[in-house]
């Protein structure tokens, strides 16, 4: 039986995974993360980042949420730097002006969180199909 160090489990604290230079302090990961754990917050980001930049009216429709509830949610993404919103200088022909897509640090929360997890998940069922 082989014994562990530290190197080899982590450090004891999670916060120190972090490096020393960070660019985002360990409680701004874990606000992001938050904000993914919500089901609604979740979808939307997903949605942006597979679909790329959409309006607030193009959100609300394709994710049949309610105005206040979606502007809600994506107001705690905004916040937490996982979707930007992106303003236009000329309207588009329905009048738009603002559009909100996903940010690199939210589609690498993505990437290597919770949607991971559901691939995994989904080739582990394929796999014993």
């Amino acid at each position: 039986m082989g014994t562990s160090t530290r190197e080899e489990t982590g450090p004891a604290e999670p916060a120190d995974l972090l490096p020393e230079r960070s660019i985002l302090t360990f409680e701004e990961y874990m606000a992001m993360q938050r904000a993914v754990g919500n089901e609604t917050r979740f979808r939307v980001l997903y949605r942006l980042k597979r679909d790329g930049a959409m309006s607030a009216k193009e959100l609300r429709e394709a994710l049949d949420l309610p105005g206040n509830t979606l502007h809600h949610h994506l107001d705690t993404l905004v916040d937490v730097g996982l979707v930007e919103n992106r303003k236009r200088n000329e309207p588009t022909s329905e009048g738009l002006y603002s559009y909100y897509r996903a940010t690199a640090l939210g589609e690498a929360l993505l990437d290597h969180g919770v949607e991971e997890l559901l691939w995994r998940e989904q080739a582990f069922a394929d796999a014993y199909e």
